[in-house]
């Protein structure tokens, strides 16, 4: 659909506000299951949406496949925000932004034949096989190519191209009735040379699942703990950015006691930003669905909270500036507050200074998954190793640490100088998996409460 129509759907709109948003997205995925061919398809979709709002009414929202009338799912959308009845919404202002943003891929996934595809998720399903033990796997090859068209009765006007390759491998080992799994992967907005050269990448899960059919059950106990940069990042992200969007601490008034800007958190080492302008990560987008530019917004600056995500609405509602965080999974769904990419700032402390006066701990690495209520969390560590007298020692397993997000950022005593961002990553919040990345460097964790044997 050419720029003239859109605008011209626009300029026909009965409603104080409009937006419009189109999407083209072609897809790949090969999954091979065990030593199956489960899955090798290519889909095509299409589709957009419209959201209109009037005055002293609400949003009026229209989603559609068939791209050929849209000066009619304008009316729609227009039709359906007249009825709605609830607080009035007030959209805080932006500049209306004009772009084109293309990309170049070294190696564009689009021109490689899905034969090619399914030879290099087979070789790495291979490999996960060879493992000793190994029962079951599945390696997945997957690619997107999205082209979104985003635009606004206030004269905004935004096309994007947004890529995204990845590869994920999943090994499940079996001793009797003792059964592990390990999992690793990546998925970038790149080309498919990212995804070439992961040989080694599946030797390392099918030996970890291995490796955890020896290893014990931790302790319960109360412990100092060191998490890797994977473990950290997921932590901040589900423990405290959903906290920050500013979507939950509107319409949660015991979110809204708890986070007050300038309530201190933690210690003065520590910074927690969201940035969605990092180049080449899953979160990373010139634009929010909304045409909002994106930006670097800290949360926590030196221990104080000092910001929070915004769209249009919340900030709005608030009083605030927005931060270009509404995102949507896709054209069937309005953007809602999301993070990017969210991570701790690195400091100086080495890995050797914070395990060295460690007389027994755990060393936690990567995340299996976890709940958050409030301030409280649990979360598991994918596996772990012991720490004896300020050394890495036995590798242990059924690591889950749980405690008040407020106490265990106060604990947080050491943070590294070694920022890792994730390279696989989706937040399910409200709509299903968006890509997003999580980042931080090492930290160390004092007084940690961790079930076990």
């Amino acid at each position: 659909m050419d720029r003239e129509q859109i605008m011209a759907a626009l300029k026909a709109s009965r409603a104080d506000y409009t937006e419009i948003r189109l999407e083209t997205r072609r897809s790949t995925k090969v999954i091979f299951h065990g030593r199956h061919l489960e899955t090798a398809d290519v889909t095509l979709d299409q589709g957009g949406i419209v959201r209109s709002l009037v005055r002293n009414g609400g949003w009026g929202i229209a989603t559609f496949n068939d791209l050929g009338n849209l000066a009619h799912r304008v009316d729609q959308a227009y039709q359906s925000a007249r009825v709605v009845q609830g607080e009035p919404v007030k959209l805080a202002e932006t500049q209306p932004v004009q772009d084109e943003v293309r990309v170049a891929l070294a190696t564009d996934f689009r021109q490689i034949p899905l034969e090619q595809k399914k030879e290099i998720a087979e070789r790495y399903n291979d490999i996960l096989l060879s493992g000793d033990r190994i029962i079951d796997t599945q390696a997945i090859y997957s690619d997107t190519f999205s082209t979104v068209i985003y635009a606004n009765s206030e004269g905004a006007y935004i096309v994007e191209e947004r890529p995204m390759a990845g590869v994920h491998l999943l090994a499940t080992a079996r001793d009797g009735n003792n059964v592990q799994r390990a999992a690793d992967g990546l998925s970038l907005p790149t080309g498919y040379e990212e995804i070439q050269d992961l040989d080694a990448l599946a030797r390392e899960v099918a030996q970890r699942a291995t490796d955890l059919l020896s290893a014990e059950t931790v302790v319960g106990g109360v412990y100092p703990v060191i998490c890797n940069p994977k473990l950290a990042g997921v932590f901040v992200h589900e423990a405290f950015g959903h906290l920050s969007e500013a979507d939950f601490v509107y319409s949660n008034p015991q979110a809204q006691e708890m986070m007050v800007l300038g309530r201190r958190f933690g210690r003065d080492i520590l910074t927690i930003v969201d940035d969605g302008t990092l180049p080449g990560l899953r979160g990373t987008h010139p634009y929010d669905d909304e045409g909002t530019p994106t930006q670097r917004t800290e949360l926590v600056r030196e221990g104080v909270l000092v910001g929070r995500l915004h769209s249009r609405e919340t900030a709005g509602k608030m009083g605030e500036q927005v931060t270009g965080n509404a995102r949507a999974t896709g054209y069937r769904y309005p953007p809602i507050v999301r993070m990017t990419n969210t991570f701790i700032e690195p400091r100086d402390a080495s890995f050797d200074e914070m395990i060295r006066d460690i007389k027994l701990g755990v060393y936690a690495c990567d995340a299996i998954g976890g709940q958050t209520m409030l301030e409280n969390f649990s979360f598991s560590a994918a596996y772990a190793y012991m720490i004896r007298d300020g050394q890495i020692a036995e590798m242990v397993k059924d690591v889950i640490l749980g405690g008040n997000l407020f106490t265990t950022l106060q604990n947080i005593d050491a943070i590294g100088s070694d920022l890792t961002f994730s390279k696989l990553g989706t937040c399910g919040k409200g709509q299903g998996g968006l890509p997003v990345s999580t980042g931080s460097p090492h930290i160390r964790i004092q007084n940690v409460a961790m079930g076990g044997r």
